[in-house]
């Protein structure tokens, strides 16, 4: 059986597992960005009329991160960076404020600084920081949300997908950028797909089922940038393109809270895929099946039409530490593949572990350890074992890029939090070769990276 075979009947016998011994009842969902805490009145300082602007319809965040990473050991290169993201958004209930029953309007913008460790030193497909991006000021998210009875909603403007899809409450503590938009989705979509730090404009309705069933579609434009742009980030520099003539991405998403056991320990699955429509470049045989390494090869490489990922995700509490469940032991697992031919990754998993609250004196505390992969595809392989043959011998063949990620978000008041960060990367890109070699025959060794990250809410 293929790779692929494993992995659906590992997702059917887990879909069918958890329903058969779920009570379909959902946990009350996570707290939103904008009710968190603000930092300023931990200090004793003015909430700047929060409550009483919130209670005319309009809520706002303010969101500072900043990351200092350093890269100890082994990719491209050794070194030190510190970079940063403000990240301020607006929600207004449209309903309060001008009478529009059931409208909601949200934006949202970042200003980001600094170079990336994994841009500067690494060279790795999973990003070390989630915050990581070409610095500038951007608009990310503009968007009307309209409420359809009580059951269905519908969201138009400029999205993002990792807003909604394939995500996972556990892993949200985690720094690697592949714990949020997981790397396969990330490597594969075009320029990066509808994710941090590009938005695109489209459209997405969510229906609630009720029992902890809701399932949500979207379509968006099919690429957040400009097709073919060698750096898609500068080509679409402060979030403003709107482009809305590239071939579409599709994705849809069922989901299922539940309780579980005879302990009620709250849990959701998630089911769903994703479909580009446009065509995506074969990666090893060009138009007329010689491999793009073949000295006789035209370089132009054979077109496939359309491209998909389907996907699982499940959260899950394990443990309550305290009788209220706040202070708990959560696991998540997240999996997806694409197909063989016009992807550089067609295998993804990750998996990992949340204690909150470790320690009694500390309830708002989390400890986390967590592992992604990602798997390249067996037609990169190929086309690296023709490059072998045909031009360069002892050239490295890529097959993996994996990441051990623990981390200890404190809060050291309401607001603000500091969470020292260790990262392992097994293979940094896949295994490629270092640019520091002429001969391309040493590849980019192991990192290891530490750093810190600190994030005030205002």
């Amino acid at each position: 059986m293929s790779r692929s075979g494993y992995v659906g009947v590992t997702l059917a016998v887990a879909v069918a597992w958890l329903i058969g011994v779920a009570d379909a009842r959902a946990e009350e969902e996570a707290e939103e960005p904008f009710d968190q805490p603000s930092v300023l009145t931990s200090f004793g300082l003015t909430d700047l009329n929060r409550k009483a602007i919130g209670e005319a319809g309009i809520r706002w965040r303010a969101i500072y991160t900043g990351d200092l990473l350093t890269n100890l050991s082994g990719g491209i290169s050794r070194g030190t960076t510190y970079n940063s993201r403000l990240e301020f958004g607006v929600q207004a209930d449209l309903e309060k404020l001008t009478g529009w029953s059931g409208a909601l309007f949200n934006v949202s913008a970042f200003a980001i600084t600094g170079p990336g460790l994994s841009t500067v030193h690494l060279g790795n497909l999973l990003t070390v920081s989630n915050i990581e991006a070409t610095p500038t000021v951007r608009l990310f998210e503009l968007w009307i949300e309209q409420k359809i009875g009580t059951f269905a909603s519908l969201r138009i403007g400029q999205l993002a997908a990792d807003s909604e899809f394939i995500t996972s409450e556990y892993a949200g503590v985690f720094i690697n950028g592949t714990f949020g938009w997981p790397g396969i989705a990330g490597i594969n979509l075009p320029s990066g797909g509808p994710a941090y730090p590009l938005a695109t404009p489209g459209a997405r309705i969510e229906l609630d089922f009720g029992g902890g069933t809701k399932f949500r579609a979207a379509i968006f434009n099919g690429d957040p940038s400009v097709p073919g742009a060698i750096d898609p980030q500068r080509a679409n520099r402060y979030g403003t393109n709107f482009r809305l003539q590239d071939p579409p991405l599709l994705i849809a998403e069922l989901e299922h809270a539940y309780k579980l056991g005879a302990a009620a320990l709250p849990g959701m699955i998630k089911v769903g895929a994703w479909y580009h429509t446009g065509e995506f470049a074969d990666q090893r045989f060009d138009a007329i099946g010689l491999s793009l390494a073949n000295p006789v090869s035209s370089g132009v490489p054979g077109l496939w039409r359309g491209d998909w990922g389907p996907y699982a995700v499940i959260d899950q509490m394990l443990m309550r530490l305290s009788p209220d469940g706040k202070r708990n032991i959560g696991g998540f697992a997240r999996v997806s593949v694409s197909p063989d031919a016009q992807n550089l990754a067609d295998f993804y998993f990750d998996t990992g572990i949340n204690v909150k609250g470790l320690f009694a004196s500390r309830p708002d505390d989390v400890f986390g350890i967590a592992f992604a992969y990602a798997g390249i595809s067996n037609r990169v392989r190929g086309l690296d074992s023709d490059i072998r043959f045909f031009t360069t011998p002892g050239y490295p063949i890529r097959d993996y890029e994996a990441v051990l990620e623990i981390t200890y978000r404190a809060e050291i008041v309401p607001g603000w939090t500091v969470q020292p960060d260790f990262q392992y990367i097994f293979h940094p890109g896949g295994n490629v070769p270092n640019p520091n070699d002429p001969a391309m025959r040493r590849v980019v060794k192991n990192a290891a990276v530490i750093g810190v990250r600190s994030t005030m809410q205002f």
